[in-house]
Formats: structure tokens, sequence, C-alpha cells
């Protein structure tokens, strides 16, 4: 099986990507290796993954369509797992331009690119922000997702939108998994706990939003890497009981799904925090700040769904989690901490 992963350079695409040279499966990389954060990090991912014959990479941006067309029709993937994107909702609020460029025109070349090489099962990234201003905790794929609180949701949810279209009008197989707050080693430097770690190595303080009432679903990569992998080998089909009177978001009359990936065991953040402490043998010196722009106290994934398709259910302990980071992370920046 030949398989194009976008973001490929990324924290969960690296992953994905590696998983997938694990079966054997011929993986074509793509990424535009930008500088939002740490290039060195990206590098360091891609350069584990060329260690592998069954590897190739392309630096390309995906809302390059001349570019994308011509690799789609060279490569010819039978598969493929859309991870590139520009991330970060705080980061949303000041570059909204950013995510025009990528979530949106990126994500219309990649349908393109896919429709015109009859890619097979296309899965792609979607989040757990999209569920915005929702109170109805779990979240479920069958709930309404009409009030983004961020322009990152937005667009998010605009994926979802645009690969419904493409469904079905071209039956182009899509699945959009929402993904809730991954984390791991090989993590993103502008995620709370590689900055948690960082500050608290430091000596410095960390911020903390809403003063620490917040909960989330955090979930670890390699569960959701299980996930993405396990679908992946199921294209979405039509639901064969949607109904367009009372109609299904998560399901339709197209080969489109959407499913939530998330490990549905929700912890207060300050409970996080102490398990970094106790992992790292340091206290966190803690400056509590109000809620940010964009954000909600609270995130729970309901996994139902996920667990009916593909008989998998997320389930890495934050206890397990954060130490297999700490691990990597003092590892990895080893000469900066010794």
């Amino acid at each position: 099986m030949k398989v194009l992963v976008t973001g490929a350079a990324g924290f969960i695409g690296s992953h994905v990507a590696s998983r997938l040279l694990d079966r054997g499966w011929e993986v074509v990389g793509l990424d535009n290796l930008n500088t939002y954060y740490d290039l060195r990090l990206k590098e360091a991912r891609l350069a584990r993954l060329q260690r592998s014959n069954c590897f190739s990479f392309q630096k390309i941006s995906i809302e390059d369509a001349d570019a994308i067309s011509l690799l789609f029709k060279e490569a010819k993937p039978k598969r493929v797992v859309h991870l590139a994107a520009q991330a970060g909702v705080r980061y949303s609020i000041e570059h909204p331009e950013a995510y025009v460029s990528s979530n949106l025109v990126g994500f219309a070349t990649i349908l393109e690119g896919c429709r015109h090489a009859n890619v097979g099962h296309l899965v792609f990234a979607s989040t757990s922000s999209v569920y915005g201003a929702s109170q109805q905790i779990p979240f479920s794929e069958h709930g309404v997702t009409d009030h983004p609180v961020s322009f990152y949701a937005a667009t998010k949810k605009a994926n979802e939108a645009m690969a419904h279209s493409y469904a079905h009008l071209y039956r182009l197989p899509c699945t959009g998994l929402r993904f809730f707050t991954v984390y791991g080693p090989w993590g993103r430097p502008d995620m709370a706990l590689f900055k948690f770690t960082e500050a608290i190595l430091a000596g410095k303080p960390i911020q903390v939003f809403n003063h620490g009432k917040m909960v989330r679903d955090f979930t670890y990569v390699d569960d959701i890497v299980e996930g993405i992998c396990r679908v992946l080998d199921q294209p979405a089909e039509p639901g064969p009981d949607w109904n367009g009177k009372s109609p299904d978001p998560a399901t339709s009359l197209a080969p489109y799904r959407i499913y939530n990936i998330g490990n549905s065991q929700p912890v207060d953040l300050m409970r996080y925090v102490r398990v970094l402490e106790e992992c790292l043998g340091r206290k966190a010196i803690i400056d509590f700040q109000p809620m940010q722009p964009g954000d909600v106290p609270e995130t729970y994934a309901d996994t139902t769904e996920l667990q009916k398709a593909v008989g998998y259910k997320p389930d890495t302990s934050i206890e397990d989690g954060v130490k297999r980071f700490v691990d990597w992370y003092l590892d990895y920046y080893k000469e900066i901490h010794r």
C-alpha cells in the first residue's frame, strides 16, 4: 500500500508515518518545513523517517496547487492521511491569514488531488475545538457544531464541510477525526506540556489560564495514531439509515464519517501539572491567568462511534503518557539540561 502523509515532519504526522512504515507500507511524506516552531525539531523527526527505504519526502506547501497536482500524478497514492495544517487556537487570533492559506486553500488542493488520483480513502485531521461554545458534555459527533469560538476551529469546521461535498459529488471516501488535546514524545513546543516542562526546568513560571479551572481530555499520541491507522483501513461508506429529515452530522448518504478520538477521561489541569511535577522532580511556579479568548473550559470525548467502527478506545493514563514525554524531552534536550 502506498500512502501520502501530509505534515509528515509534524508531531502527529511523523508518528503516523513511522507506524505505517512499520507495517511495511510505502509512505510519501509531505511538509513545507515552516518556522511556526523550531525547525530543528521537525528536521529531527524527519531524519528518523528517512532511515527507511520505504519513505520518500517532498518539501511542498499544500496551498501550492500545481506542485500538489504533480505530486499526486507522480506518486499515485492509494490512501491519504492529511495532517498538514496551521495549528494553534491563540495564533489564529493574531494571524487568521495563515489559516485561510493552509487550512482552507491548502485543504482544497488536497481534495482536488485525491479526486483526480482516485484515492481510495482520505483521512483528515479535525479537532475537538469545533465543539466551540457547546456545553453538551461529553462531546458527541451527533451534536451540532455551529458555534466555533476561534478562527482555527472555524477552519476545521469548514474542512469537514468541504470533505463532505467531495464525498457527495465525487464519491471520495472521507473520514474526519476530531483530536482531543494530543500530547507525547516529539510534541509541539507551542503546546502546554512542552511549555510547562521547559519553564519548570528553567525555574520560570508557567501560565495557567482560567485560574486553573480547566479540564481537558488529554490523549496520548500513540493512541491517536492507533485510531488513525484503524480508521484508514476502513474507507468511509454511506450510512444506510441516514435521513435528510433528521440529518445526523456524524454520517451521510455520501461515503463520509466523523469520529472523535479522545481518552474519554477528562483531567483537571492542575492534576496534569502535579503529575508533570512528579515526573520532573521539581515544583512549578504557577502564574494564574484569566481565560484566553478562543479557549473553552472543558473538553470530553464521547468515543462510542469510534469503538463501534474500529473496536478501539484510547486508554493511556496521564501518569504513563506524561512520563514518556518527560523521558523523551530529557533525552532530546540532554545537553541543555545537563
